[in-house]
């Protein structure tokens, strides 16, 4: 890879839309800059909001900022499940929600480290293969408990039929399983933050310019002044 491949440096802040994979929004930023590009996390294509890009020597950071607790605003449908937990699935029988007693229940159930099931149609390889390519062809397998930590899961709107929820958790979690617990699926994922990164910071792929581009130094300060904090 040619020396110019490491410049610019240093970490995007963008703001996915809903629609496009993330590795399309990667690669659509490392054709504005021509450097070599990498993700600190990514978000299925239907959910929008907070992606950390790293460009050129700032690549090195990919291991300091992978393991950062993430924020999401989620909200879910309670009257049914879908295969991939999400809109894009398809949708099994529907039935009546969860009143609000229950639902309290439910999410008490949620908070702190739990195990969770890993969503079928995610990444994870299960006997060599993706699960979602294995899902696609309709072969069902058993997929594997993931430990995780609910710091925080609000309830900002109930209507009866649906909950949005203000989501903090480990690095790694699929919001998909809590819908999938909570006996529905997400109709919209949207992540605020990453660490101490706020999507009130980012902007849209069309928008980013390598000035955008936050100082490798920067990027640490912040992150080692968040964990000190939350020590």
């Amino acid at each position: 890879m040619p020396p110019r491949a490491l410049e610019p440096a240093g970490v995007a802040l963008v703001d996915k839309p809903s629609g496009p994979s993330s590795f399309a929004v990667v690669a659509q930023i490392r054709r504005l800059t021509g450097a070599r590009t990498g993700h600190a996390g990514t978000l299925d294509p239907f959910a929008t909001g907070l992606l950390l890009l790293l460009s050129g020597r700032a690549t090195k950071l990919t291991p300091r900022l992978v393991g950062l607790d993430k924020r999401y605003t989620t909200e879910i449908d309670l009257t049914c499940r879908t295969s991939t937990g999400d809109p894009e699935g398809e949708a099994g029988e529907r039935r009546a929600a969860p009143g609000e007693d229950e639902l309290r229940e439910r999410l008490d159930g949620l908070r702190g480290e739990i195990e969770l099931p890993i969503p079928a149609a995610s990444a994870v390889k299960i006997g060599g293969e993706r699960a979602y390519r294995l899902a696609r062809r309709g072969i069902e397998v058993e997929m594997p408990l993931r430990r995780s930590t609910v710091h925080a899961l609000d309830v900002i709107a109930y209507t009866g039929e649906t909950v949005t929820l203000d989501v903090r958790v480990s690095s790694g979690t699929y919001i998909r399983s809590l819908a999938l617990v909570l006996g529905g699926h997400c109709a919209s994922l949207r992540r605020t933050a990453v660490g101490p990164f706020s999507v009130d910071g980012a902007v849209a792929p069309e928008a980013f310019t390598a000035e955008r581009l936050m100082s490798e130094a920067e990027v640490l300060e912040r992150v080692e002044a968040a964990r000190a904090a939350g020590s």
